[in-house]
C-alpha cells in the first residue's frame, strides 16, 4: 500500500487562515491519500481562533509566539528555532504556506532548511517596491525563490516570477480567498444574528465600507483619509459610512479624533470574518489599504477605492475593479463621488470581471500537487 503524503500548512495571521482554509477544508476529501497538519504561530491567538472556529479548522501545532513589544527580529529568529523541531516532529513531505508575511517566510526557510519541498500558495504579487508594503514585499521574493511549486493567482503574478528566473513549477489557479469568500458568504446570508448585529445601519442608505490600517498612512496620511470621509459623510446625505477601527492606537487615535462626531459615520470595532463578509456584502462600495479585499469586494460587484500609492493586486486596477486613490483627500473624495453619482460609472466597475478567480482555486492546487508529488 503507498504511503499517504504528508502535508504541514504553516500560518499566523487572520488573512493566511482565510486563504489557507479552503485547501485544509479540500484536502478532507483525499483522507486516503493525504495526512494535513497545521501549525500555527500564536501571534493573532483571538482573531486566529475565529477563522478556525467559522471554518471549522483545528491546529495541531502552536509556536506560541507572541511577547510584549516584539520585533520583526524577534519574529524572524524565534519562529525559525520552533520551527525546527515542529518539522522534525511533522516530518511532512511538503509545508504549504500562504502570502508574505514573517510567518511564510520563516515557514519557507525553516523548511528549505531541512530540505522539505514548499508550495508557496498566492506567490508572485510584487509591488516592485522593497519598502511598500514592509516587510512583504521582500518576504514573497524571499519564498517564492525558495518555493518548489509556486501558485499564481493571475498571469501577471506569473510574468513577474519569470522576471526573476522562476519558471519551473509556476501554475496559475485563481486566489483561494475568492473560494473563501464564496463560501462564506453563502452562510452567512443565511443567519438572522447579522442583522441584528448591524441593526444600527439605515436599509434606506447607501453603506460605503472602509478599513484603514497600514503603518505607511500613519501620521498625516490618516489625516487626509478621514477628512476626506468627513466631507464626504457632509456632501451625501443619502450615505453612511462603517469603519472597523484596528486598534493600533496610531490609527484609533486620529480616526476617533476626527470622525467620532459625525452622525452618519459608525465608527466599530474590528469585525470578525463572517462579519466583515455580511457589511461588505451589503456595501455600496468599498475603500480599503487591504491588500485581501481588493480581491474579495469585487467578487460581490463592490467597486474598490484603494488607499495605498502602490498596489501589488495592479490586476484589478487593470481589470477596472478598482482604483488607486492613494491617501490624498481630493483623490478620495474625486473617486468617491464619481461612483456616488454616475451610474453608468458604478455599473462599469461593479460588473468587471474579477481578474483573481471564481471560487476553485483549491481544487486546482490539490490536483497539480497530486500529479507533481506522485511523478
Amino acid at each position: 500500500m503507498k504511503r499517504k503524503k504528508r502535508f504541514l500548512f504553516i500560518f499566523g495571521t487572520r488573512p493566511e487562515a482565510i486563504k489557507m482554509a479552503p485547501l485544509i477544508n479540500a484536502l478532507k476529501d483525499y483522507k486516503d491519500q493525504y495526512d494535513v497538519a497545521v501549525c500555527t504561530t500564536g501571534q493573532h491567538r483571538e482573531m486566529l481562533k475565529q477563522i478556525m472556529d467559522f471554518f471549522q479548522l483545528s491546529s495541531n501545532y502552536d509556536l506560541d509566539l507572541m511577547k510584549p513589544d516584539q520585533t520583526l527580529y524577534d519574529i524572524t529568529s524565534d519562529s525559525i528555532h520552533k520551527l525546527e523541531q515542529v518539522l522534525k516532529d511533522a516530518n511532512p513531505d511538503l509545508v504549504l504556506v500562504q502570502g508574505d508575511t514573517t510567518t511564510a517566510m520563516t515557514g519557507a526557510l525553516a523548511a528549505f532548511y531541512q530540505k522539505i519541498k514548499i508550495a508557496h500558495i498566492e506567490a508572485g504579487l510584487r509591488s516592485f517596491n522593497k519598502y511598500e508594503p514592509f516587510p512583504e514585499e521582500i518576504n514573497r521574493k524571499i519564498i517564492s525563490s525558495l518555493a518548489d511549486f509556486n501558485f499564481a493567482p493571475t498571469e501577471q503574478c506569473k510574468k513577474n516570477l519569470e522576471k526573476e528566473n522562476i519558471t519551473q513549477h509556476v501554475y496559475v489557479t485563481g486566489n483561494t480567498v475568492i473560494d473563501a469568500l464564496l463560501w462564506g458568504v453563502n452562510k452567512v446570508r443565511t443567519d438572522a444574528g447579522y442583522n441584528d448585529f448591524f441593526q444600527f445601519i439605515d436599509p434606506e442608505k447607501r453603506t460605503i465600507l472602509v478599513t484603514a490600517h497600514r503603518r505607511e498612512s500613519f501620521g498625516k496620511p490618516f489625516e487626509e483619509i478621514c477628512d476626506a470621509l468627513y466631507t464626504l459623510a457632509n456632501n451625501f446625505k443619502d450615505i453612511q459610512i462603517v469603519y472597523p477601527v484596528h486598534l493600533n492606537p496610531n490609527v484609533q487615535k486620529i480616526v476617533y479624533q476626527k470622525l467620532k462626531d459625525h452622525p452618519s459615520i459608525y465608527l466599530i470595532n474590528p469585525l470578525n470574518y463572517a462579519q466583515l463578509l455580511w457589511i461588505m456584502d451589503k456595501s455600496y462600495f468599498v475603500i480599503t489599504d487591504s491588500g485581501g479585499i481588493q480581491e474579495e469586494a469585487p467578487s460581490l460587484g463592490k467597486p474598490v477605492l484603494v488607499l495605498r500609492n502602490v498596489t501589488e493586486r495592479m490586476e484589478g486596477i487593470e481589470a477596472g475593479n478598482a482604483i488607486l486613490t492613494g491617501t490624498s483627500k481630493e483623490k478620495i473624495l474625486q473617486e468617491s463621488t464619481r461612483l456616488l453619482t454616475g451610474n453608468e460609472h458604478y455599473n462599469k466597475m461593479s460588473k468587471a470581471i474579477n481578474p483573481y478567480g471564481t471560487g476553485n482555486s483549491a481544487e486546482q492546487i490539490i490536483s497539480i500537487l497530486s500529479k507533481a508529488l506522485d511523478d
